[in-house]
């Protein structure tokens, strides 16, 4: 049964923006830049993906799909997009690919409960599946929160939205922290390696595809048994923020970071925390001043399958 908290259409998402990869290589060049395989990307799927540095740290994360044969649209968050663009721009040297801010072309919008089947797609889809209902429209499942399915819809700009109740994009970010999947914000950005945040445990990390800036670290961090922070879902009677520091038994010694964190439609606040799992166990936590209890992960972690 949906919460009727967590249900309808939000307004266009300002927090997110648009990139566009168009070209004869636009394929072969995100593959070769991320950590998705994007040459065998189907025309009916989705994938996470990550932009990391040579030492293996996230600078972005999108969700990203094949819009047309050689165009590719990756959608990320807002305040990251000029440097990601300006980033990925240094390496395109020869090959055939423009990149461009799309932001303004289209409206991103989240869609919670019966309006994704309001938008002609299927709310019992497993995340990553990309539906296409009209032209030039996509709707893309993502992970649910709290049994309620989840998904994105982006259209060309001014398309009316599909039918159903307002939520709010408050709620909606309260949604994304508790789905367990977080898109990758300035105050956290070059602070994870992908498996800080479980990417590897929800798609994001394709480990059999070849060579990315900082491939090595993600794929060693994942065979040599170093992990030692994971994410989890958190909650809060305080607000928190973004880069807030997570403190356990030492005041003194920080044992993880908020990487995403919104208010609770019901009061409180929700918390995407990567920490250490030593720390996890002994228990404590606080940001500051404010306790945080720890809450089941939505999703099985790969080492744990």
């Amino acid at each position: 049964m949906t919460s009727p908290l967590f249900q309808g259409v939000t307004p266009p998402l300002a927090a997110l923006g648009v990139i566009r990869a168009e070209g004869a290589d636009a394929a072969a060049f995100l593959h070769g830049q991320l950590t998705q395989d994007f040459l065998l990307l189907k025309d009916d799927t989705a994938r996470l993906a990550a932009l990391c540095s040579p030492k293996g740290r996230m600078l972005a994360s999108f969700v990203a799909w094949r819009q047309a044969p050689e165009q590719f649209l990756l959608v990320c968050a807002r305040d990251l997009l000029a440097p990601t663009l300006k980033r990925l721009s240094m390496f395109v040297l020869r090959a055939k690919v423009k990149l461009s801010d799309a932001t303004a072309d289209f409206d991103v919008r989240g869609l919670a409960g019966a309006a994704i089947a309001a938008a002609g797609a299927d709310p019992a889809a497993a995340p990553g599946q990309r539906l296409a209902p009209a032209e030039g429209l996509s709707v893309v499942a993502l992970h649910g929160c709290e049994g309620v399915p989840r998904a994105l819809w982006l259209a060309p700009a001014g398309t009316p939205a599909p039918a159903g109740s307002t939520l709010s994009p408050e709620t909606w970010a309260w949604s994304e922290v508790m789905s367990g999947v977080v898109t990758i914000s300035a105050p956290v950005a070059d602070a994870f390696v992908p498996q800080m945040l479980n990417y590897e445990s929800v798609g994001g990390v394709n480990f059999k595809k070849g060579c990315y800036p900082g491939q090595e670290v993600v794929a060693r961090s994942q065979f040599r048994g170093t992990l030692k922070r994971r994410g989890y879902v958190m909650t809060a009677e305080a607000p928190l923020a973004a880069g807030q520091e997570v403190f356990g038994a030492d005041p003194e010694q920080p044992v993880g970071t908020v990487a995403a964190a919104a208010p609770a439609p019901g009061g409180g606040w929700a918390a995407f925390v990567s920490m250490q799992t030593a720390a996890l166990e002994a228990g404590g936590l606080r940001a500051g001043e404010v306790p945080l209890t720890v809450q089941p992960l939505p999703y099985p972690l790969l080492e744990d399958i």
